[in-house]
């Protein structure tokens, strides 16, 4: 199994508004699909954060989850520890939109 290391990246400001373009660029730990619930609450935990971004193999953002999903997963009676963030994509919401520049 390939040790994981998550990514963390700082915030750069969209050009267009001035504010982050999406849930990675404003600072939010990343994650892949393939991460298993349990070690994505792990990431959590660490990152002192209630929401991760999912990222696929390319590294490209295909939504978020929270905390309290990967919990509920986590508490059921058929939840293993081999199920895959990808196998519970229904708790996967979209990625935030960018957000609006102040007026």
């Amino acid at each position: 199994m390939t040790p994981f290391q998550p990514q963390f990246r700082t915030a750069r400001p969209h050009p267009a508004h001035g504010r982050a373009a999406d849930p990675a660029d404003a600072g939010e730990p990343q994650v892949w699909e393939d991460m298993t619930v349990e070690v994505a609450l792990s990431v959590m935990a660490a990152a002192g954060t209630g929401r991760l971004v999912v990222a696929d193999e390319d590294g490209l953002c295909t939504g978020l989850v929270h905390g309290v999903r990967l919990t509920a997963v986590r508490d059921g009676c058929g939840y293993t520890d081999r199920i895959r963030l990808r196998d519970v994509a229904d708790l996967i919401g979209p990625p935030a939109p960018p957000a609006a520049a102040a007026a």
